[in-house]
């Protein structure tokens, strides 16, 4: 069954939009307007849409696996992503507390930091260095 399909046989139409594809310049204010990003994956590479919603404040709730669970840490809230009753149950938290929200926003603002180019360039620089003076010894 398709997302539309489920989308119109539980009624909610006129509250969910079914996007398709956006253009990288539509992310930030789509994430920012957003309630939350559920992103129940069972195999990524990098969670880059998490990084995306924490840098525009919106929750997230996300897979407790892999790359996932990871990227995300302690800013969002993790389920099972087989679990749909849990991801509904997770749903409902974010839009009902606020104290849960303001924390994983702090959260999310604080593990961001993780994440900069610099930072990850200084990684690879490091990386790259110590393989150099480990070849020339």
């Amino acid at each position: 069954m398709k997302v539309e399909e489920v989308v119109e046989r539980l009624g909610l139409s006129e509250k969910v939009e079914i996007l398709g594809y956006v253009e990288d310049a539509q992310l930030p204010d789509l994430y920012s307007n957003a309630r939350a990003l559920l992103i129940p994956s069972l195999y990524e590479g990098f969670g880059l849409p998490i990084v995306e919603a924490f840098s525009q404040g919106t929750p997230v709730l996300t897979s407790n696996c892999g790359a996932m669970k990871e990227v995300a840490g302690d800013a969002a809230l993790l389920v099972n992503p087989l679990d749909v009753e849990g991801m509904a149950r997770g749903l409902v938290k974010l839009t009902t507390e606020q104290a849960l929200v303001e924390r994983l926003q702090r959260n999310a603002l604080a593990r961001l930091n993780m994440f900069c180019w610099e930072r990850s360039a200084a990684k690879t620089l490091s990386v790259l260095e110590g393989s150099y003076q480990a070849r020339r010894t």
